[in-house]
């Protein structure tokens, strides 16, 4: 069994189901020569960037996402497998090869710009985190929510990192018309077990001082609280301080075998 890499989720580069051949380790190959993983960008020019969500499980009408992979490395995030399609593997790569859509905000102004267009609600981001590491260089999340306010548009954001507090001043003003939500995810208090679970997020303690903090700006939030029915939390889940427009939701997850 391979033993943990501190800051990331996954231990190896699982196969890639779309690839023909697979990768196996030889005798040859020692046990305690592990690489090291940094992570490596790469810029995308999509064609597209605003998602209709067509699933009957999901209440919301469209999502969009600023980066493919997520540097937040958690073990069990359902969005892995999606790295696939882009010839990845949803292992390591999924949280070290991180594709950056620079052409993000162009796309999101030509759609709200589109004939017969009817606004509704964005989820930002409904697959890899837009706040993730990544985007304190790239501030393409910022970017977004900026046009949100320029158009009016509503938009949801659900994070892991509190990395979001840097936007308070463009949240705050989406927020006086009505026009944002936030959720933080928070699947427990213990921070030894978050360690695990989700190496690169933000801490428990810190997480939890960005919800008030945005409550206190007058922002709706969250507390996302994913949980797998595997895992035994002891009642540690994160209860937000005070402010009643912050509310809290579970999400189930549901592993899929290899």
């Amino acid at each position: 069994m391979k033993k943990e890499i501190k800051g990331q989720g996954a231990v190896s580069n699982i196969h890639n189901h779309f690839e023909k051949n697979k990768y196996e380790k030889s005798i040859y190959d020692d046990d305690f020569e592990e690489p090291e993983f940094k992570t490596q960008v790469q810029y995308v020019y999509s064609k597209t960037l605003v998602n209709e969500v067509k699933s009957p499980d999901l209440k919301m009408a469209y999502s969009m996402n600023p980066y493919q992979g997520c540097e937040h490395g958690c073990a069990y995030c359902y969005a892995r497998p999606t790295h696939e399609y882009w010839g990845y593997s949803a292992g390591i790569d999924f949280e070290r090869t991180i594709l950056v859509k620079k052409n993000a905000p162009e796309l999101l102004e030509k759609f709200f710009r589109k004939k017969g267009y009817k606004a509704e609600a964005i989820m930002l981001s409904g697959n890899t985190d837009c706040y993730q590491p990544i985007e304190r260089k790239y501030k393409i999340t910022r970017r977004l929510l900026e046009l949100c306010l320029e158009y009016r548009h509503p938009v949801n954001i659900l994070t892991k990192n509190a990395l979001i507090t840097r936007d308070i001043d463009v949240l705050k003003q989406l927020a006086e018309k009505n026009l944002v939500t936030a959720a933080l995810s928070i699947p427990t208090i213990n921070e030894e077990l978050r360690r695990k679970l989700e190496p690169r997020t933000s801490s428990v303690k810190t997480k939890l001082k960005a919800l008030e903090m945005l409550s206190q700006n007058g922002i709706p939030t969250c507390n996302g609280c994913p949980y797998d029915s595997g895992i035994e939390y002891n009642g540690n889940t994160a209860h937000s301080k005070s402010h009643s427009r912050t509310w809290c939701v579970g999400l189930r997850l549901y592993a899929r075998a290899s």
